[in-house]
């Protein structure tokens, strides 16, 4: 992308000038530094809103610049294994989940491969980065040739991007409300896999933009029917009338990555 001209000096030859300054007490204290170029200042709680829109803008930019136009993307537990790994998990039935990470594998791959054919703007994977059915994603569509995004997010456990993120889409991010509004910017479709806490907060969050109209309708898949049945008794929050009956309709069951790309395909709003 190219800077629109303008007659004042950039801001990196600034920057490269300030770190030549001579080293003086007065060059040294921290109120010297170029506001954009202090830690300090930046991380203040008072620049809070200056960060969250950096961390809006910055990936924004870049999916743009990448020629990004439309993403599906997959939501999933971060610790379903591979199926290579399952006999390697303790819990038995975190184990028997490990199907699904082959379905999310698959399902990626067939969406990136329908992608690439299209140019590779649409439909690309993104996924949270981490391991899990993220990984799966993420590895499907490297399977294919295609590329993915991954939105990583700073935990105390340090979440590390998984080895098939492609480094070019590999995001990091400190809040949470600017991540989940970047997997739904370019949305054409939400899929869900078994998962914990986190996929069911970004689970709800799409249902409910929505179901109150604040984001337009779109394909929401859910793998695993016997799995989301048992952890969510969906007809219960219908005839408690805490949702409507139609509001069942704003999401679909799916249990194979095909199937999943059958009704993308042919979905219709």
């Amino acid at each position: 992308m190219n800077a629109t001209p303008h007659h004042f000096p950039d801001a990196r030859d600034d920057l490269e000038t300030a770190r030549e300054v001579v080293d003086t007490p007065q060059t040294s204290a921290p109120t010297f530094r170029l506001a954009f170029a202090d830690p300090d200042f930046l991380c203040r709680d008072e620049l809070r809103p200056v960060r969250l829109q950096l961390e809006l803008l910055k990936p924004e930019m870049a999916l743009t610049e990448a020629g990004v136009e439309s993403t599906i993307v997959l939501f999933g537990g971060a610790r379903i294994p591979d199926p290579e790994f399952k006999d390697n998990t303790h819990n038995t039935a975190l184990g028997a989940l490990s199907e699904y990470y082959d379905e999310a594998r698959t399902f990626a791959e067939i969406c990136t491969r329908e992608s690439l054919k299209a140019g590779g703007t649409d439909y690309v994977i993104c996924t949270g980065g981490g391991p899990g059915v993220m990984e799966a994603g993420n590895r499907g569509a490297q399977d294919a040739g295609g590329q993915s995004i991954s939105l990583n997010i700073v935990l105390p456990h340090e979440q590390v991007p998984n080895q098939y993120a492609t480094p070019e889409l590999c995001f990091n991010f400190h809040y949470f409300a600017i991540r989940k509004m970047h997997f739904l910017m370019r949305a054409k479709a939400v899929v869900a896999f078994p998962g914990g806490f986190g996929t069911m907060d970004e689970l709800f969050e799409a249902l409910t933009l929505v179901q109150t109209k604040r984001m337009e309708p779109m394909p929401i898949l859910l793998f695993g029917k016997t799995f989301w049945e048992k952890i969510i008794n969906w007809d219960a929050l219908a005839e408690a009338g805490t949702i409507s009956q139609e509001d069942l309709n704003l999401f679909r069951f799916v249990e194979t990555g095909r199937e999943a790309w059958d009704i993308l395909r042919n979905w219709e709003p």
